[in-house]
């Protein structure tokens, strides 16, 4: 029997509508849709990054629109999500807590995230670490100082960091709640007091089949090669779970225009036959699950995008903080902006539209919107444009007040 025959265009519009991301919100988020979106999603992965808004609260504004920040937090300091290394680090709702339990209880599995020889050398100093929480409470990095003389710099971690760090790793502590978005740790069982590893802890075949079915349903429509990476898996059964859902019905083999053969999650069969339009806009961020899988977004989007941030000046082909413009389905340029706060205005350094994307005057209004809206959930007064094709210069000159 043949499969069924999908486009292009379909296969992204079903892997959007999966992530929420293929109709414009058409009401005002609510801080219960903040917890909605992440199980949505299963993760939502965690950057400091804040040129403009931080990756999550962005993640979540390209979904929902304009909402409360403070939401994000609220859900994690109640408990309905907790934090650990899913994709990257991540925020997790909290019923899929048992699902990475596994790698807390085998750190080392984990590379650099685990350091065994620093925690064997530092034994009584994390001993007296954890004595301190269990009699003062919660802490965070900032709480200690830096030995006198250390150098400054990203990975010039202090010793009281590190002994946080490898804690959260192995599981014994937790990100009871975030404070200027900077972590604040707990015991485990005062953040977790039900939980009994002999009663509630999966197998990790158990778990492994569970986040491959999240993955699959975030995903919606995917190659059987970008499964595993959702929650960064390795030596998944990919092929033999697929068999098995293929039999089962949780998935259906379908034939994608220069993809090749693709699986559809059953939950969006009835799309199958008349895929909603895509209608709309946003800026995403570097780490959405939409793009963070750089190899998936080139083969379903054609979009070959990487984050620069961290490649020197000299050698960015475009900027520190470039974040993907999705309009209507499609992948169609890139921007490097950032946040002038005390100015309150959105810079858009320079924009850049991908070979082909047509500039109709649909995308002109629907991207103004976009940019305003964005600028504005910042506090932002004013949109200033730098560098802009020509296209787009002509159309909106240097910028606009909101």
């Amino acid at each position: 029997m043949s499969l069924p025959q999908l486009s292009l265009k379909q296969a992204r519009h079903l892997h959007l509508s999966a992530q929420g991301m293929l109709r414009a919100p058409t009401r005002k988020a609510t801080a219960a849709d903040v917890l909605a979106a992440i199980r949505r999603m299963s993760l939502l992965q965690i950057d400091t990054i804040h040129v403009v808004a931080r990756s999550p609260y962005l993640v979540l504004f390209s979904r929902l629109g304009e909402y409360d920040q403070t939401w994000l937090n609220d859900a994690l300091a109640s408990g309905s999500l907790f934090e650990y290394w899913a994709h990257e680090a991540c925020f997790i709702p909290s019923e899929d807590y048992s699902l990475l339990r596994h790698r807390m209880l085998d750190p080392q599995r984990l590379g650099w995230k685990y350091n065994h020889a620093w925690m064997e050398t530092w034994q009584q100093e994390i001993g007296e670490l954890l004595q301190h929480i269990e009699q003062n409470g919660p802490v965070k990095s900032a709480d200690f100082a830096a030995p006198e003389g250390q150098k400054a710099g990203w990975w010039a971690w202090k010793p009281h960091k590190r002994h946080l760090e490898n804690l959260f790793t192995a599981g014994e502590l937790m990100v009871k709640e975030r404070r200027n978005f900077q972590r604040v740790y707990d015991l485990r069982r005062r953040v977790l007091p039900d939980w009994d590893d002999a009663r509630h802890a999966l197998s990790e075949q158990e778990a492994v089949q569970q986040m491959l079915r999240n993955s699959a349903a975030a995903l919606g429509l995917f190659r059987a090669s970008w499964l595993a990476d959702y929650y960064r898996l390795k030596r998944a059964p990919v092929k033999a779970t697929l068999d098995d859902w293929v039999t089962q019905g949780e998935v259906v083999e379908v034939e994608v225009e220069k993809l090749g053969r693709c699986y559809l999650h059953s939950a969006l069969l009835p799309q199958l036959e008349a895929t909603p339009a895509a209608t709309h806009t946003a800026l995403l961020s570097p780490f959405d699950p939409v793009v963070w899988d750089r190899k998936r977004a080139l083969e379903l989007f054609d979009f070959d995008y990487r984050l620069e941030c961290y490649t020197p000046e000299a050698k960015r082909q475009f900027g520190y903080f470039v974040l993907p413009v999705l309009h209507r389905g499609a992948l169609k340029g890139r921007l490097d902006a950032k946040m002038l706060r005390k100015e309150k205005v959105l810079l858009i350094k320079a924009f850049w539209l991908e070979p082909g994307a047509r500039v109709s005057q649909a995308f002109l209004n629907d991207m103004q919107q976009a940019l305003s809206r964005f600028a504005r959930w910042q506090g932002a007064e004013t949109v200033v444009l730098d560098r802009l094709p020509d296209a787009l210069e002509h159309a909106w000159q240097k910028g606009w007040s909101l």
